[in-house]
């Protein structure tokens, strides 16, 4: 009865490493598919790009929402988001043609509920691997499309009486946005 004991245990004990080591070997090859899979979505080869994308759960579904990552940053700078700008944001969904029931539009109106810090690295990781790819041109004309759409999120609280105002925090991510494009 002492050798039938010790040999299930054995068994118990190799079955249960083997079924570990399993589970890393799956979640490692999960995370490849989904580095594979967001690669040819988006074009971006940079390992480390993918690895900061895949690890903020950006996906090939969820990739356009990463575009306005820079609008809900600018939203969030004072700490809160106001309707106007909440609204804004929505009115830039629309136009990116971000459905209201889709995986996109939830991640969003997560990311306006509760604020995500990896958010932006991630985006920034994505402008610089796609910086690696595209003209300057392309790059020059994203910039200044990003940051105006930034600017407009940044006035949609408006100032006194509406008047547009950027306030300083708004200033400063705007300036951070700006900062992860090359010069």
């Amino acid at each position: 009865m002492s050798d039938d004991f010790l040999g299930d245990r054995r068994r118990v004990l190799e079955d249960s490493f083997f079924a570990q080591r399993d589970r890393e070997l799956m979640e490692k090859l999960k995370t490849q598919v989904k580095k594979e899979a967001l690669s040819d979505a988006c074009g971006i080869k940079n390992p480390a790009a993918l690895e900061s994308l895949v690890n903020a759960n950006i996906s090939p579904e969820t990739i356009t929402a990463l575009t306005l990552v820079p609008l809900i940053a600018v939203a969030w700078a004072d700490g809160k988001i106001s309707p106007e700008e909440r609204a804004a944001i929505f009115s830039a969904m629309e136009a990116a043609g971000i459905e209201a029931d889709s995986i996109c539009h939830q991640l969003l109106d997560t990311w306006l509920t509760d604020p995500c810090p990896e958010l932006v690295e991630a985006w920034k990781g994505y402008i610089q691997a796609l910086a690696a790819t595209a003209s300057p041109d392309a790059i020059a004309t994203l910039r200044d499309d990003v940051l105006e759409r930034a600017r407009e999120i940044a006035a949609a609280a408006g100032g006194v009486l509406g008047v547009g105002s950027i306030s300083k925090s708004e200033r400063a991510v705007i300036e951070d946005l700006r900062s992860a494009f090359p010069s």
